[in-house]
């Protein structure tokens, strides 16, 4: 199965998927990039605009990975005081939900934390803080279900150095959950293909 990998970071989506697919993969982040390439030196690598990416190459994958950056939408925002200064929503991931959902004819999943304002387009699922947005059934599993409470101690008792590492860990997405909805992506992809073989071996 050919995946786009978008906003890969250093791949915690990617860890558990084997090499099974042709992943490609983009991040926009040049010293991300390179990790991810060593992590997992037989995917496609791009430092490139994701978001961009995605508009100019969706028809040529049989699946698409997203996971726009989360963190204007967090429910960290609320305590906005301890890391940064206000700031807007980013509606780059609402825009490529409703980009995917109306143009986009394989299989895809958009993940993001669960947000600190009301969402405006529902998600297809809930699983431990991420929100995801398919279009086919992400059946739901049990995975550890981390507190933003300890997150902001963690700001408030650590150097900004310390804290560096521990937001990129923490901004990767469960490797469970990402085999879980790949695996389930896979699954129907390939049924779907050999249904179709079924259908034209009747034909003929």
């Amino acid at each position: 199965m050919r995946v786009l990998n978008l906003y890969c970071g250093i791949g915690g989506n990617r860890k558990l998927w084997g090499d099974e697919h042709e992943i490609t993969a983009v991040e926009f982040d040049k010293k991300r990039a390179s990790k991810y390439a060593k992590l997992f030196p037989n995917d496609n690598v791009i430092v490139a605009d994701a978001h961009q990416y995605l508009l100019d190459h969706y028809q040529e994958f049989d699946f698409i990975w997203s996971s726009p950056p989360c963190q204007t939408h967090s429910r960290a925002n609320y305590f906005i005081q301890y890391i940064t200064n206000c700031r807007y929503p980013d509606m780059k991931l609402w825009q490529e939900i409703i980009f995917l959902e109306n143009f986009c004819k394989t299989k895809w999943c958009v993940e993001n934390v669960i947000s600190y304002y009301q969402y405006f387009i529902p998600p297809n699922a809930k699983i431990g803080r991420h929100y995801l947005w398919s279009n086919f059934v992400i059946p739901k599993i049990k995975i550890k279900d981390e507190g933003i409470g300890t997150m902001m101690k963690e700001y408030r008792d650590k150097p900004n150095h310390a804290m560096n590492k521990k937001i990129e860990d923490r901004n990767a997405v469960n490797a469970e959950l990402a085999l879980h909805i790949i695996n389930r992506a896979f699954d129907i992809v390939t049924k779907s293909n050999v249904e179709q073989k079924t259908l034209f071996d009747e034909e003929a």
